[in-house]
């Protein structure tokens, strides 16, 4: 097909990034917002805006929530058509109370899952939740959106598609191609070190932006590679769903051997029994991680089987200190507070896969690689940006001649995914500031707000790409960049008025948390207003002579794929 092994590279690489760039531009950039996922949280809902707490007391401010705590409507409605006969009106067996904090969360949110008698798959269940304040159990409003955990974190790997997992498989496949794309783009240069540490800004705008292409794909390489690897491992069971599948035959057979092993209960025994101090088995826990040096921080807390005889508690240690998630879980039976089974240290194969999750979802706390993850993020969202208009402008002359609409397409696309979902997500803070506390369909609208914005910028983009497709150069770019500029500024402004957090106080008793947010919008809008400015000049400068790029240059080999 192509003369060699190099141009083989290049093919692929130009065609796997362009294909599936726009699917990887929206996993690198909300994956870089969702590293401070908890910190847009806290800017988002004013009323969480409070330093992180310890786990506070289980026995008097959290067991009283827990038992409080209903079904929820939106989980009784899904459940139904999944019973035998009509669905019940109460549910009194409690299958888990659940409770997962971190050293960045406020507030505590508590969930409860309860067994339906009459299900049809004894392992389906309705669940419900409340969110509170642990140093007081004041309850916290559920009807405003956790922009950063609920919206821009589950973005980033799901594009929001639930639909048998579509959004999952498309991020899957950019993953892999993404790999590729690694690999081919390291192949495709002949002199390698030269092509790929050289930035040249004055040069012509298809010389420049190649450049910055191949520099900010170097400057992150292994950090792109590592997020595309860890985040295949762990979606794998979405993509490879053998316990589901295959092994369903050996499902219950696995679970009598781990009850064996272990000795936690996987039935109810149907047997009444109170439930002991939760406190002083925490308090056990903590101590058992002492002896081994290690943090006594909780990440997770299960009751299982509650108010039953073969209920127990299951404590596991954060990940504040490691890479891993969680661990050292230490389970006690729920009556009497005995230790039923403390966890050995991970295997060689288990150790490994719990470093790969907790290297991707970074929950240990060291504030300055958090920072890197971020810069890495938003290098691989520069450089498949940077990819998208070197394509443009290397074939927009030729799709000119041609008469084809190729190029301007692909650079309304690029618009839409670029400045036009900086401008979407601007659009969610604003709306975020502006909708009363008390609107019931608050989520609803913030959402809205945010798939709405993209909508037009799209709009906008094709309007406004029109040039394009005579070969010449498109204002969309500029013109959003403003919109972005206006936007940040006006977020900020937004959360001072209705809140009173203005940047300078913020700053001043060092709540980094809202001060940062704001910090990255004001420096959001002055990127763009530079941004803007530059393409102005750009337009208004005499035509840059010559091509700026050969056809022999390693990114161009194939002339006209």
């Amino acid at each position: 097909m192509f003369q060699n092994f190099r141009l083989t590279m290049t093919w692929l690489h130009t065609w796997f990034g362009l294909v599936l760039g726009f699917v990887l531009m929206v996993a690198f950039f909300f994956g870089a917002l969702s590293v401070f996922d908890r910190e847009f949280d806290r800017w988002g809902i004013p009323q969480t805006r409070f330093e992180a707490q310890p786990l506070p007391s289980f026995d008097t401010l959290l067991r009283p929530v827990f038992e409080s705590i209903e079904p929820s409507r939106e989980s009784i409605d899904e459940m139904r058509g999944r019973v035998h006969g009509p669905m019940p009106e109460h549910f009194d067996t409690v299958r888990a109370w659940t409770l997962y904090t971190t050293h960045r969360d406020p507030v505590m949110r508590l969930n409860a899952i309860y067994e339906v008698p009459n299900a049809r798959d004894p392992d389906d269940d309705v669940f419900g939740s409340r969110t509170i304040d642990p140093r007081s159990g004041a309850v916290v409003p559920d009807n405003q959106l956790r922009i950063g955990s609920q919206f821009f974190f589950p973005l980033h790997y799901s594009l929001q598609l639930h639909w048998l997992d579509l959004g999952e498989w498309l991020v899957g496949l950019a993953a892999l191609a993404m790999l590729v794309a690694l690999v081919s783009g390291v192949v495709m240069h002949r002199k390698l070190f030269r092509e790929l540490f050289t930035f040249r800004p004055d040069k012509q705008l298809q010389r420049s932006t190649l450049d910055l292409h191949n520099l900010s794909g170097v400057a992150a390489l292994p950090f792109h590679f590592m997020f595309a690897f860890t985040g295949l491992v762990i979606m794998a069971g979405v993509y490879f769903p053998v316990a589901h599948v295959q092994l369903e035959p050996l499902h219950e057979y696995y679970e009598k051997l781990e009850e064996q092993q272990t000795g936690l209960p996987h039935d109810r025994a149907g047997v009444a029994a109170p439930l002991a101090s939760v406190d002083a088995m925490v308090a056990e826990a903590r101590q058992r991680w002492a002896q081994r040096g290690a943090s006594g921080d909780v990440g997770l807390l299960i009751v299982r089987h509650v108010g039953d005889a073969n209920g127990y508690v299951s404590v596991f240690r954060a990940g504040t200190d490691r890479i891993g998630l969680l661990g050292e879980g230490i389970h006690f039976k729920a009556s009497t507070g005995e230790v039923l089974y403390e966890e050995p240290p991970s295997s060689a194969v288990g150790g490994v896969t719990d470093f790969l999750v907790g290297l991707h979802l970074q929950h240990f706390r060291h504030w300055t690689l958090r920072w890197l993850y971020v810069f890495g993020g938003l290098l691989g969202a520069v450089c498949i940006a940077t990819g998208f208009i070197f394509f443009i402008e290397k074939r927009k002359r030729q799709h000119a001649r041609q008469g084809v609409s190729g190029a301007r397409v692909v650079s309304a696309l690029a618009v839409t995914f670029v400045t036009g979902m900086v401008i979407a997500t601007l659009s969610l803070l604003v709306a975020n500031r502006v909708l009363p506390e008390s609107l019931t369909t608050r989520e609803l609208f913030e959402q809205s707000s945010f798939w709405g914005a993209w909508l037009l910028a799209l709009m906008h983009a094709f309007w406004r790409t029109g040039p394009v497709a005579q070969g010449q150069r498109t204002s969309a770019w500029s013109e959003q960049c403003w919109i972005i500029a206006v936007m940040a500024v006006l977020a900020v402004v937004l959360n001072w008025i209705t809140t009173g957090d203005h940047l300078l106080h913020t700053l001043a008793v060092g709540y980094w948390p809202v001060a940062g947010i704001d910090l990255a919008l004001l420096t959001t809008a002055a990127v763009a207003v530079l941004a803007a400015n530059h393409l102005r000049r750009r337009a208004a400068s005499p035509r840059a002579r010559g091509a700026g790029v050969s056809e022999g240059d390693p990114a161009v080999g194939v002339a006209h794929v």
